[in-house]
């Protein structure tokens, strides 16, 4: 499974983008500030420019794994190999100060904000189950 994600709104507190899966649209999806990290730089370069808690993840192509959060208490989809990153994950939430770098779907956008995410999360999260016995999944940031 290929999902998309073209990040289209960028303030200076959040970034919001559009996610498809294998090209059709699915929701938008809430970022920290894009401060134009790319998977082509070294850690060095990324600590250089990220600011802990306030920066997305570098745009580039990612596997995501289902596995369970010990934060979260539950199964999540989770980033594999996010240089600088740990934790990355896809989860519910409605404002930048909602994430650390994690992917948050809403089903509606706002300034700096997602609405309906619980909505959208559960959506995206049913047909991420419904393949990955089957085959691997991946996400595109760009």
């Amino acid at each position: 499974m290929e999902l998309k994600l073209k990040r289209t709104t960028k303030t200076d507190n959040s970034t919001i983008g559009e996610l498809y899966i294998n090209g059709v649209y699915e929701c938008f999806i809430l970022e920290d500030k894009d401060r134009g990290l790319t998977s082509k730089m070294n850690l060095f370069e990324i600590n250089q420019k990220k600011i802990f808690g306030k920066t997305a993840i570098p745009s580039g192509r990612y596997e995501i794994a289902i596995t369970f959060s010990n934060r979260f208490k539950t199964y999540l989809p989770l980033l594999m190999s996010v240089t600088g990153y740990e934790g990355v994950r896809i989860h519910s939430g409605n404002k930048a100060e909602d994430t650390e770098g994690c992917l948050l779907p809403g089903s509606v956008k706002g300034i700096d904000r997602v609405f309906e995410s619980k909505v959208a999360f559960n959506s995206l999260f049913k047909k991420l189950k419904a393949v990955e016995k089957k085959e691997k999944i991946f996400i595109t940031i760009e």
